[in-house]
């Protein structure tokens, strides 16, 4: 339904009012800088954006996606797609203690469909979609700029005019070539901030539409129907991303500010004196009130829907993720935050150093009005309050508008990541700038068309403008080349924050993965001694020292790791390896039951628990812990061959082909266990059956010296002495210090020998 609905009938009143409207206050009145229409300005913010990120499209999967991606159940075909809604971005249930409650489905279910679309976990297609979305939203930016910068106004035909072309296109540009967005364009787990944004200014544009100009009445008048489509779009930016939500109340003070032109300041003083020609100050006129009544209850509705599904409880965060939020003192928790606001300012201000993870001891606590980092928040706020006051004040209502919109997008989309209302899992982080990034780029517009307005020398300003785009460029090139491996996206931060235990762990992590079990060591050594609290780089230098035979170091380091997180499942594993190496067994066992008792489904436990009952010859406790580990984990080859083994050897040999074969059919091209039960159907005489399965095995790995030597015996055995002589000398050629096969190889020559002396 539309409201106060006129039509106005002049026919050269759209060249008149566009006339009108250009002798209004205009941003680009004396700005030296590229007029394009529309169309081209566009074409061009698309083909920058796409230029600044175009070389992360073949990156790996790096840092979060493993965890969003790589091993999120809920992107596999065989989950079904209404787990999505009650799980968080991990693939956790928002129900469980340990999830972080981030709820994201629509984000999870794009992650989805690209795996599905790809066939497996292939990032190109992740990453391309990625580049396409930030190149969309850029695009969008030049339509959502030219109505903050310019204002919302009609063409009798009901056009929109763009009043400030070259302004809107200058912030746009500047949005997209933005460093700040690496993370969130060349990190593939930023897809949720970069779908929250689109639909975020898709919300916008939908409230925008909702106005047309009414010459004939004062003021616009305005669909219902697209004041509700806006706030179903903030809907799905908030199932994208939590920051979504906010546009809900960026609308309404777009609303105020631009539809309903309220003067903040006037509107401030009736309130405290209780003026009652509230009306005049604009807020019950032309349908605010309303209009504010419907995104109020859209919110509130969004809000408790996402309250029941997700439940009440907190995330649980710890005081690595966020220290300031851990600390006791009121006033180290503020000056910390305050602290952090103003990191964030300068990241979009001057964004050169930039870096994957900004915790654990990168920044570390002001505990002191004698830290010198304070003058970073007493600049943060001389700015933040000049600019409001100029907001609030000022006698140009043109002014008054862009400040006021330029801080609200600034400080609003922010909001959620500030720790006022909630902690949050992290001290800084890039991709929640995104969004108050759009604030940020209507706020340097404006100051560059208030100093394009004061230079003499137009053109060099214009000039200094280009250069900053171009190296912003230039460094988000940069940038999205680090985000293409883990090694170089973790040793890049290692200049920028040197005192993160976290950057070196992840280095470490990523050397120990390679096979630089040196190297790694170094690294992990200095995550431990940055902060010695680090259990989980106390657990894998425990596991690369128990890798090199270095056991007791290694079980100090991991009893450290469970005495200060005593629920850490793998470092109980860890240490009951340890344990069992050193044949202390009834403490490694008591450790592998601890480590159970904290992870129910632990099969790789059970795996390590059913070893040490082998040790002690506990056969029968050994393969009830085997066969828990390949209950847990079908999968499980190891726990598999392990049964068929030690069934094989106690003689147990009906028992151990079925166990063999059950394994074969859940793990069909798996040789070990080929390899496995040929043994066991030798043993028994099937022979046929027995050279099938070894010769499968072989064509599987033909390089396993065991596999030709045992095939070997099987041939000698059944009297197929040629065959038997070609692969016992295959696998001495392949090892020539295989344990029996030389011997083996010495009696058939022998008995080749005999018979050929038979025969002659």
């Amino acid at each position: 339904q539309i409201f106060n609905q006129h039509n106005a009938k002049a026919p050269n009143l759209e060249q008149a009012f566009h006339r009108m409207a250009q002798m209004e206050p205009n941003l680009d009145h004396d700005v030296s800088w590229f007029l394009l229409p529309s169309y081209w300005a566009k074409v061009v913010v698309a083909l920058i954006s796409f230029l600044c990120f175009a070389n992360s499209y073949d990156g790996d999967f790096v840092f979060d996606d493993s965890e969003a991606i790589i091993n999120n159940k809920d992107l596999r075909a065989e989950t079904p797609l209404g787990d999505l809604w009650y799980h968080d971005f991990w693939g956790s249930k928002l129900s469980s203690n340990t999830s972080h409650k981030s709820y994201r489905p629509l984000t999870v279910l794009t992650f989805r469909i690209n795996y599905l679309f790809a066939g497996g976990f292939y990032p190109v297609g992740f990453h391309v979609i990625n580049i396409i979305l930030h190149c969309t939203i850029s695009v969008l930016m030049v339509d959502v700029f030219s109505i903050l910068l310019g204002g919302l106004q009609f063409s009798n035909k009901g056009r929109r005019l763009n009043l400030a072309p070259k302004s809107s296109l200058l912030a746009a540009l500047l949005f997209a070539v933005h460093p700040v967005h690496t993370e969130c364009v060349a990190g593939i787990v930023g897809r949720a901030d970069l779908l929250c944004a689109l639909f975020f200014l898709l919300s916008f544009l939908g409230y925008c539409k909702a106005f047309r100009e009414s010459k004939q009445s004062e003021g616009h008048t305005f669909s219902v129907f697209w004041v509700l489509v806006s706030v179903v779009l903030g809907a799905i930016a908030m199932l994208c991303k939590e920051q979504g939500i906010t546009i809900l109340g960026l609308n309404a003070v777009f609303d105020a500010l631009v539809i309903n032109k309220i003067n903040l300041l006037e509107l401030i003083r009736k309130l405290l004196y209780k003026d009652k020609a509230l009306e005049n100050a604009g807020l019950l006129r032309k349908g605010l009130l309303f209009r504010i009544t419907l995104l109020m209850c859209g919110g509130a509705g969004i809000l408790y829907i996402r309250w029941r599904i997700m439940g009440t409880g907190p995330p649980a965060f710890t005081e690595v993720d966020n220290p300031a939020s851990f600390a006791d003192s009121l006033f180290v928790r503020a000056i910390n935050y305050n602290y952090y606001y103003s990191l964030n300012a300068w990241l979009l201000l001057c964004p050169w150093w930039l870096c994957f993870d900004w915790s654990m001891g990168c920044i570390p606590l002001i505990k002191s009005v004698s830290d010198w980092r304070i003058i970073a928040l007493a600049a943060l706020w001389f700015c933040l309050i000049g600019l409001i006051c100029q907001a609030l004040c000022s006698e140009d209502s043109h002014k008054r508008r862009i400040l006021t919109l330029g801080l609200g997008f600034l400080i609003i989309p922010f909001l959620p990541a500030s720790n006022l209302f909630f902690r949050v899992g992290f001290v800084v982080a890039e991709r929640v700038i995104y969004l108050p990034s759009i604030g940020y780029c209507i706020l340097f517009t404006y100051g560059f068309s208030l100093l394009s307005k004061q230079a003499k020398k137009k053109k060099i300003l214009a000039v200094a403008v280009l250069g900053i785009l171009l190296i912003n460029v230039m460094r988000c090139a940069l940038r999205s080349s680090q985000w293409r491996s883990e090694e170089q996206l973790f040793r890049s931060a290692l200049s920028v924050c040197p005192l993160n235990a976290k950057v070196h762990y992840n280095v470490g992590k990523n050397l120990a993965d390679k096979g630089n079990q040196s190297a790694a060591i170094k690294y992990y050594r200095e995550a431990v001694r940055l902060n010695p609290k680090y259990v989980h780089a106390m657990n894998n230098l425990g596991n690369i020292l128990k890798e090199r035979n270095e056991l007791h170091e290694a079980e100090e380091l991991l009893s450290l790791a469970v005495q200060i997180q005593p629920d850490f499942a793998a470092a109980w594993m860890n240490l009951g390896i340890v344990q069992n190496s050193l044949r202390r067994f009834e403490e490694a066992e008591q450790s592998y039951w601890t480590a159970i008792k904290h992870r129910k489904k632990y099969p790789d436990c059970y795996y390590n628990l059913g070893r040490l009952y082998a040790d002690l010859n506990r056969h029968i406790d050994a393969l009830n812990a085997w066969r828990n580990a390949t209950v847990l984990k079908p999968e499980h080859s190891l726990a598999w061959n392990n049964m068929i083994i030690l069934l094989d050897n106690t003689g147990n040999l009906a028992q151990a082909e079925a166990v063999g074969r059950e394994a074969l059919e859940l793990i069909p091209n798996d040789h070990s266990l080929m390899f496995s039960l040929a043994n066991v159907l030798g043993k028994s005489q099937k022979y046929k059956e027995s050279e099938a399965l070894f010769l499968k095995a072989i064509k599987a790995n033909p390089n396993a010296a065991s596999y030709h030597g045992n095939l070997a015996v099987l041939y000698h055995r059944w009297g197929n002495l040629d065959l038997a002589k070609k692969h016992y000398e295959v696998s001495l050629k392949l090892d020539p210090m295989a344990p029996g096969t030389k011997e083996n190889y010495n009696l058939l020559r022998r008995k080749l020998e005999q018979l050929q002396k038979k025969g002659g």
